[in-house]
C-alpha cells in the first residue's frame, strides 16, 4: 500500500490503536535511560509521544500525512515536542551513529523492502545504543490475531537478527500477549522482539 491508502485507514482510527504504546515495546525499553531516539514508521505516534513524555528527544517518521496530522494534534494536547518527519522509509536516510535508540515498531513492508530499512536503523544507533524492533510473528497466520495476513510481510527473530549482522544481539525472542478480535473474543498474540546493540 502507498502513503494515500494509510491515509485512508489512519482517517478510520477504528482500524488502528488510538495511541496506547504497546506494552511488548515498553517493557523492553524499561530503564533505559533517555537520549535521542528515532522513531521509523511511527504511525500517529503513540510510541514517540511515549518516548518524549519520560525526556527522549525524538524524531519519529512516516509517510501518511493522516498520520502525523493526528500525531501533531496529539502532541499538542499532552504537551510534548516531537521532530514529526513525513518521509517514505525506503528513501528516508537518518545520521549514522547518531541515535541512543532506534526503534522499528509493528513496521510491515514486502521483504524487498524490508532489509534496506532494517540496514539504515542498524546503521542510525550510535556507539553503546539500542535497536529496538518489534513485529507481528509469522506463527499469527491462522490464529486470528491482529497484524497482515501475507506471511512474507511477518516476522520471525531469526529472519531480523540476519539483517543486523553489525550490532550485538541481546534479545531475540517471540513474545505473547493476550488481545482480542474486533468482536471482543480473547486471542493471544505472538510478536518478534530483537533488541540489539551496537558496543
Amino acid at each position: 500500500m502507498d502513503a494515500r491508502d494509510w491515509d485512508r485507514r489512519w482517517t478510520d482510527k477504528l482500524l488502528h490503536a488510538h495511541g496506547e504504546a504497546s506494552s511488548v515495546v515498553l517493557d523492553a525499553l524499561d530503564g533505559l535511560p533517555p537520549g535521542r531516539a528515532l522513531d521509523l514508521g511511527c504511525g500517529n505516534g503513540r510510541h514517540a509521544m511515549w518516548l518524549a513524555e519520560r525526556g527522549w528527544q525524538v524524531t519519529a517518521v512516516d509517510f501518511s500525512t493522516e498520520a502525523l496530522r493526528q500525531a501533531r494534534e496529539r502532541a499538542v494536547t499532552i504537551g510534548v515536542e516531537v521532530d514529526w518527519v513525513e518521509a517514505d522509509l525506503a528513501a528516508y536516510e537518518p545520521d549514522g551513529h547518531t541515535f541512543d535508540l532506534v526503534l522499528v515498531a509493528y513496521l510491515h513492508v514486502p521483504e524487498r523492502e524490508r532489509a534496506p530499512i532494517h540496514a539504515k536503523a542498524a546503521a542510525a544507533v550510535a556507539r553503546g545504543g539500542t535497536l529496538l524492533l518489534v513485529g507481528h510473528d509469522v506463527t499469527n497466520i491462522g490464529t486470528g490475531a491482529p497484524g497482515p495476513t501475507n506471511p512474507s510481510l511477518l516476522y520471525t527473530p531469526a529472519g531480523i537478527v540476519a539483517e543486523l549482522p553489525d550490532l550485538e544481539i541481546e534479545r531475540a525472542e517471540q513474545v505473547r500477549r493476550p488481545t482480542a478480535l474486533e468482536d471482543g473474543t480473547p486471542v493471544e498474540a505472538v510478536d518478534a522482539l530483537v533488541l540489539a546493540r551496537r558496543r
